[in-house]
């Protein structure tokens, strides 16, 4: 019954113009706010459906903004995604939400169907081995495509992460400077950018302490709490016996530290462990967990504003847009102890 209901019922309803009734159903600063609640209302009472698709055909607008990740349940995202929701809420845009979990099959799909639904924009975290092909696909097909997190060399469309290689050398100078020289990396993959640039900060803080890089005191992998957990096992039978831990984000260093606690070992005292992330649940662990704050809320608010400033017809330029990460000292690191 709702959908029966058309614009020229609530205009005569209110005795007002069937045009006045369009511009304030989509909210168009031409009609007093005043104005724009009342004919809502009577909207609503009436119980008109807005028709998303009739619209898009007469301004080739959708208003859809498609967001494809790794995995949402990761809170590192999550925060993302607020702040893209947040800044889309802003502008009247809707959002469709998909977890490729690095397939870029589910993550090719996504894509087209969000052409299929005439979306204005996608922003993504690409999948690992997204080929070109597949930004081109959206770009070419007038969506704008921004990508968040990760980034891919062979394109040069904006793209918003932090600046991994910094915020990670940051947890390795801060464990430095505390006195270790034996310092585990644990986490993360070199089929990623964000893998391969977070390592390499970890190297270049070695070097520049002149501390030899062993390749043996990485375990690459584990990026979830449980991974850390799992990992912990390796970590504590090294036959270097480090003293700390760069982990690869706050989930796998909560996880190390508990897989620290289970073998007996008190995580901050007799190991130091760092995160990274800076995610809510790291200054409520025990012990609360040192880390980097990476930015992902910036991220997400740049990038959303970045696809909605190409749809309004401005440009921001292309390529690598970095959020400079900063510490977060807790409890979970101290000073250099050996151990027994």
């Amino acid at each position: 019954m709702a959908q029966k209901i058309k614009l020229s019922t609530i205009a005569e309803t209110l005795g007002i113009s069937t045009a006045t009734v369009s511009l304030a159903l989509r909210d168009s600063p031409l009609v007093a706010g005043n104005t724009r609640e009342k004919i809502k209302e009577q909207a609503r009472a009436l119980g008109y459906i807005y028709n998303r698709r009739a619209a898009s055909l007469r301004t080739s607008r959708s208003g859809i903004i498609g967001v494809v990740v790794h995995d949402i349940m990761n809170p590192f995202y999550g925060e993302i995604l607020k702040a893209i929701e947040s800044e889309l809420d802003r502008s009247r845009h809707t959002f469709i939400l998909s977890n490729h979990y690095d397939s870029v099959e589910k993550q090719r799909t996504f894509i087209e169907t969000l052409l299929q639904l005439g979306g204005d924009g996608v922003i993504m975290s690409p999948a690992i081995g997204t080929p070109p092909e597949d930004i081109q696909l959206a770009e070419e097909n007038g969506m704008p495509a921004i990508l968040v997190a990760r980034s891919m060399d062979s394109q040069d469309v904006p793209t918003y992460r932090g600046d991994d290689s910094y915020g990670i050398s940051l947890a390795t100078n801060h464990l430095i400077g505390l006195g270790h020289r034996t310092i585990a990396m644990i986490g993360g993959t070199d089929q990623t950018s964000t893998g391969r640039d977070r390592y390499q900060g970890y190297v270049n803080a070695l070097r520049k302490a002149g501390i030899e890089v062993d390749p043996n005191l990485r375990i690459p992998g584990p990026r979830s709490k449980q991974g850390g957990f799992e990992a912990a096992v390796h970590f504590l039978s090294l036959p270097q016996k480090p003293t700390a831990a760069v982990c690869w984000n706050d989930l796998v260093a909560i996880g190390l530290m508990n897989g620290i606690a289970r073998a007996g070992l008190v995580p901050g005292s007799d190991i130091s462990v760092t995160g990274y992330d800076d995610l809510e649940e790291a200054s409520i662990a025990t012990p609360a967990l040192t880390t980097v704050w990476n930015g992902q809320t910036e991220v997400g608010r740049l990038a959303a504003r970045a696809l909605l400033d190409r749809l309004a017809g401005s440009h921001e330029p292309d390529g690598i847009h970095l959020i400079k990460p900063e510490m977060r000292i807790r409890q979970s690191t101290s000073p250099y102890r050996p151990r027994i």
